[in-house]
């Protein structure tokens, strides 16, 4: 296991649009960045575009984050690149054009966009504690990629969150971006204490592959839309990860440099502790 006083990120979803971006200006910085990514042929080309920044240092990992199996791999080969994780930048996730379920039996668009995340940060948790103890109290963060859909879900489907008994993308898509706003809450509760801040972010609409993934009605709204660059949204992560003002009072929602309000049922405390249950719970019966 390598120790490296350097600080290091992780980032999810490094292999094309806002996760590449973001892997880019931390590799320029300086910064050990760990990134993963599900398509090969994409995380190839990025990994050799990343090492390419004189001075980066760049690991790239492989895993497909519908699969919790590949979650936990994944986690265990970061563990054996570092001993400690400074910021973890939960950007994976996505949109998906139709139902789709995991060798796990798991709805896709909440594995992916929430579970992963949940589990991934559970894993990691060593890691970032230990950059913690010697880490400006506030420097050790965790930031999680929403999105203003999650204003479009009342509440989380308790009884059915997988949607397996009245799937649709769209709904499929803004519960879990409600739950990375819970989880964010619940995540910042508990670890606030040891030095570890979590926060949330709208990214914007950014033109990336996001949208070749939906149905051809979202994909058709894509192209009629300004979409911004990638490193827009990368500026706020980067900002969140190292501003001093983003590493206190933890649990916040933010956009373009700023923050902003999330919707009520995304500042549910009540609903923020039972989504940790109920993710403990989905996890534990695999």
């Amino acid at each position: 296991m390598a120790s490296s006083p350097d600080r290091v990120v992780v980032v999810t979803g490094a292999s094309s649009g806002i996760g590449k971006a973001c892997a880019e200006a931390f590799a320029r910085m300086g910064w050990h960045v760990i990134g993963t990514g599900r398509d090969p042929a994409r995380c190839d080309a990025a990994e050799a575009e990343l090492r390419a920044i004189p001075g980066a240092r760049v690991d790239f990992l492989r895993g497909n984050f519908a699969e919790m199996a590949e979650v936990r791999r994944v986690a265990a080969e970061i563990a054996a690149l570092t001993d400690r994780v400074h910021v973890l930048v939960n950007n994976a996730g996505g949109i998906r054009d139709g139902h789709y379920v995991s060798s796990e039996g798991l709805e896709e668009t909440f594995a992916a966009n929430h579970l992963a995340s949940f589990l991934l940060t559970r894993e990691l948790m060593p890691l970032l504690e230990r950059a913690a103890q010697d880490s400006p109290p506030g420097t050790v963060r965790v930031i999680a990629v929403s999105s203003l859909a999650h204003e479009q879900c009342a509440a989380m489907r308790w009884d059915d969150l997988m949607m397996d008994g009245d799937f649709a993308t769209g709904p499929a898509y803004c519960q879990a971006k409600l739950a990375n706003l819970l989880f964010t809450r619940e995540l910042d509760r508990r670890v606030s204490g040891k030095g570890i801040t979590a926060q949330a972010m709208h990214p914007g609409k950014v033109g990336s592959n996001f949208w070749s993934h939906g149905e051809a009605t979202l994909q058709a709204y894509g192209k009629g839309q300004d979409l911004i660059a990638p490193e827009a949204p990368a500026r706020t992560i980067v900002w969140l990860a190292t501003a001093p003002e983003a590493g206190t009072e933890g649990g916040r929602y933010f956009h373009d440099l700023q923050e902003i309000p999330a919707a009520p049922q995304a500042r549910d405390d009540t609903a923020a502790a039972r989504l940790w249950q109920e993710s403990e719970r989905i996890l534990e019966a695999l």
